[in-house]
């Protein structure tokens, strides 16, 4: 999933370089909403391993 992060803020970036506002801000909001879910996901994952060891 932080990989369709990474994707996403690349074509976010090639396309504010290329002056597509609109792509690029959809692009970039994409970017945002994975990376948070990636890192809520990480910190349940850190919390359960603790729980069970």
């Amino acid at each position: 999933m932080l990989r369709y992060a990474v994707i996403f803020f690349v074509v976010a970036l090639i396309a504010g370089v290329l002056g597509f506002g609109g792509i690029a801000a959809g692009a970039a909001s994409i970017a945002k909403i994975l990376f948070w879910v990636f890192a809520v996901l990480f910190v349940i994952s850190l919390i359960s391993g603790r729980v069970r060891v």
